[in-house]
């Protein structure tokens, strides 16, 4: 990234209105001489010159320009060697814009026609992260975490060793936690209406299938909870003791563990986190 000098703020501010206050006094004053600068034809302009001015305008956070000028330089000079770097450019700047399906476009297209590239390993895991970005909250459809995990597995499974591999694994874990939080929400609704079959689905696929994330000591709880409602008492105990036995400190294993004190299925009443060796315990006083 080159240093530039910066003008000042106050400066920049100004300079627009400046520009446009003279050209307003030029255009209604009849005796005015002056005349517009014909617009320059960019697509005379040689393809390294289009190049440079494309890195020069992503150095400026001029993202629009930069995208521009490359996709130029790849319409008037498709056999140049300059090519093949600015359709990879292009997709990033593409990508800094947040123009995500653009930017997978590109890059599809360079994976397509350079698949041994140096820059094959960014070109994958710049794609995948088109669709990271574009991960919808738990309260909406989840298709596009699916597409993101997808394109991440992608990179992981190609490129395990480098950079781009171990962040992928890293954002594939978030978007199983984002997947389990939407098994949550759904499994709680269910729950709500008093719809228990349902809801245990819901909870049970969040143990069975998603056990590195942050939500099954909840889900765990969830079982316990709704097991009792239903009247299930050793299912209701099995579950709380595999939550307290992976999950010793979590308050979920708590507000188990007083639901079975509620129903009288513990002999030991003091809550779990104020009993020192409460692990080896609560199994004793649970069977």
């Amino acid at each position: 990234m080159n240093a530039l000098a910066k003008p000042s703020l106050a400066a920049l501010l100004l300079l627009p209105l400046t520009l446009g206050a003279c050209e307003t006094l030029d255009s209604i004053n009849p005796f005015s001489d002056s005349k517009a600068p014909p617009k320059e034809d960019v697509s005379t302009l040689p393809p390294e010159e289009l190049y440079s001015r494309g890195v020069d305008a992503l150095n400026r956070g001029n993202d629009s320009t930069a995208s521009t000028q490359f996709d130029t330089l790849e319409q008037n000079y498709p056999y140049s060697p300059w090519a093949v770097n600015a359709q990879l450019m292009e997709g990033y700047a593409d990508y800094k814009q947040q123009h995500y399906t653009d930017a997978i476009g590109t890059l599809d297209r360079f994976i397509q026609l350079h698949p041994s590239h140096r820059d094959i390993a960014y070109a994958y895991y710049l794609r995948a992260l088109c669709y990271y970005e574009q991960i919808a909250d738990i309260q909406r459809d989840q298709k596009g975490t699916q597409e993101a995990m997808g394109a991440l597995q992608e990179v992981v499974n190609r490129f395990p060793d480098t950079a781009y591999g171990r962040d992928a694994r890293l954002k594939i874990d978030l978007c199983r936690d984002h997947l389990a939080g939407k098994e949550m929400e759904i499994g709680r609704w269910y729950e709500n209406q008093h719809l228990y079959t349902a809801a245990l689905g819901r909870f049970q696929r969040v143990v069975d299938d998603f056990q590195t994330t942050n939500h099954v000591p909840e889900a765990l709880h969830r079982l316990t909870e709704i097991y009792l409602k239903l009247g299930l008492v050793n299912e209701a105990r099995r579950t709380a003791s595999v939550l307290g036995y992976n999950y010793p400190g979590s308050p979920w294993y708590e507000d188990s563990y007083n639901q079975l004190v509620a129903d009288g299925l513990v002999k030991d009443q003091t809550p779990p986190s104020q009993r020192p060796g409460f692990i080896s315990r609560t199994w004793n006083s649970i069977f």
